[in-house]
């Protein structure tokens, strides 16, 4: 009989420190120094595939922002009222009012400041939006997010595991990069299940423990 455990896997929130960069080390350090004051850059696009880091790193911006005393939120295909620092994710998911509404916002902000981060999948001139609102994030500093490679996603994995306090072994690490899903939301998730079910079986984690996780989420694991 397994034995039920209450939940003390401490909380994970994305952070600016916890971002493994990869090649995304300017971008890094661009966001940074705009949190910090000590840039005068305002507005930020970014861009990439699925999972390569674009939403870590908007919400890893509003904490930071928070940590700092500011008033940020982030917000998914949706458009906030102004507030010092606002993070929009996935800006090809806004309807045409909303995309008029950031519009308006990334207006405002440039004339009052603040700081203001979007992103979407690909180049501001090849996204389907209003042609004015394309020009406007046009204007910022735009960065393609980069995807990380096996050995970073491995560093990530490990960071990760760290953070909810139990150590990944290198074994399981390689596994799961060599048997799960590529992109690092799907991997982190098959990571969160694993710590779940370790807590529940008070078992260390192991490769035919993660086997018996992927086969619940119908991943291959063979």
């Amino acid at each position: 009989m397994t034995q039920l455990l209450l939940n003390i896997t401490p909380d994970w929130l994305p952070t600016l420190n916890n971002f493994v960069p990869g090649r995304n080390v300017e971008l890094l350090s661009a966001l940074q120094h705009a949190l910090a004051g000590t840039s005068n850059e305002r507005c930020f696009y970014l861009w990439g595939e699925v999972g390569c880091g674009k939403s870590h790193l908007m919400q890893a911006a509003v904490v930071q922002a928070r940590s700092l005393g500011q008033s940020a939120v982030f917000a998914h295909g949706a458009v906030p009222d102004l507030v010092p620092v606002i993070a929009v994710d996935d800006v090809e998911a806004l309807d045409d009012a909303a995309q008029i509404a950031l519009f308006t916002l990334y207006n405002r902000v440039r004339e009052s400041g603040g700081m203001l981060l979007v992103s979407g999948g690909s180049a501001p001139t090849h996204l389907s939006l209003r042609d004015d609102l394309r020009t406007r994030l046009g204007w910022g500093l735009i960065y393609q997010v980069h995807a990380l490679n096996d050995a970073e996603k491995a560093q990530a994995l490990e960071q990760h595991g760290q953070a909810r306090g139990f150590i990944l072994p290198r074994d399981v690490t390689q596994y799961l990069l060599r048997h799960g899903r590529r992109d690092m939301p799907a991997l982190l998730g098959l990571m969160d299940a694993l710590d779940a079910q370790c807590l529940r079986l008070q078992r260390a984690p192991s490769v035919p423990l993660l086997k018996e996780v992927m086969q619940t989420f119908n991943v291959e694991s063979v």
